[in-house]
């Protein structure tokens, strides 16, 4: 198992990534002050690990409320979040509650806004289970839902208090959405380490075929370059907006085309392409980088 800090002083969260992680949840009885949690899944990964992360919760002593959603981008709505505030209502959680993010971006960012706005703001902790949202979506503290004007434009900066990346959830996914979450781990290599980048490119079969060891070693190395980049510019005031290559492109993709029709890391490979085409155009980047950055989206 390895592990990392986001250092946010006081608010500061430890991310545990590797095969089994998801049986460490109840290793930490601090995160649970109420004695119980919620846990927010949707409809496909709770076939899969909603009973095996309740198991887990219930060895430690830990009670447990469930909320399933539907899956997919197109129910990252403001009618479909009212869900999860119905179950803490009707189950009467209290201020001292905690939510458990049980899947990939949607129902991380949804739960991470749900805990942000009930009762005023209450903890919870993110289970990320596709890649998209291991290396990106479940460290940083942006939660949201979408509009029909645009993107996350509803949300709240709110960070966890722990992250547990179980990289043997990748298994189970399908391979565009492996396909979809290298995008983000591409991206980490051209914002911040070219070294990353160089290693990425000399690996596009052991990452299509999740071999354990890459994959791990992918996974940790991007979120130790997010987890740095959040710890200096948490908001989003300057350097965090590294971290949005190719998502001015790819928002613009999925609104036009509907949310759903392509993964969100989809748009945003396609969308660094163009955003490295136009800096090329622009004299700010040179065109081999262009070329690399091209083949390696390609190759995965």
């Amino acid at each position: 198992m390895q592990s990392l800090e986001v250092a946010l002083g006081e608010r500061a969260y430890p991310i545990e990534i590797g095969p089994g992680a998801m049986g460490r949840l109840g290793a930490h009885p601090e995160l649970f002050r109420a004695g119980r949690c919620l846990v927010v899944t949707n409809t496909t990964v709770a076939d899969l690990y909603l009973d095996k992360a309740i198991a887990v919760l219930r060895e430690a002593g830990i009670e447990s409320d469930t909320c399933i959603l539907p899956d997919g981008e197109a129910y990252k709505r403001l009618d479909v979040l009212n869900q999860i505030y119905d179950v803490l209502l009707e189950k009467r959680h209290p201020r001292n509650t905690l939510l458990v993010a049980l899947g990939g971006g949607v129902i991380g960012d949804m739960t991470g806004f749900a805990a942000a706005t009930y009762q005023r703001g209450v903890d919870f902790i993110q289970v990320p289970t596709t890649l998209l949202s291991q290396v990106d979506s479940s460290v940083g503290g942006k939660t949201g839902v979408n509009h029909p004007l645009g993107k996350n434009m509803i949300g709240a900066f709110h960070q966890p208090r722990a992250v547990f990346i179980d990289t043997d959830t990748l298994r189970t996914l399908p391979d565009r959405e492996i396909t979809a979450g290298l995008a983000e781990v591409v991206k980490y290599g051209l914002i911040a380490d070219a070294e990353f980048f160089e290693w990425l490119e000399a690996r596009p079969e052991s990452l299509l075929t999740l071999d354990t060891a890459t994959i791990r070693e992918a996974v940790y190395r991007s979120c130790a370059t997010k987890a740095a980049v959040v710890a200096e510019d948490e908001r989003e005031g300057g350097r965090r907006a590294i971290l949005n290559l190719g998502h001015t492109f790819g928002h613009a993709i999925e609104a036009w085309m509907g949310y759903g029709h392509w993964l969100h890391g989809e748009a945003v490979g396609c969308g660094m392409v163009m955003a490295a085409a136009m800096s090329v155009r622009l004299g700010w980047l040179d065109e081999d980088v262009l070329e690399r950055a091209h083949n390696l989206i390609r190759a995965l």
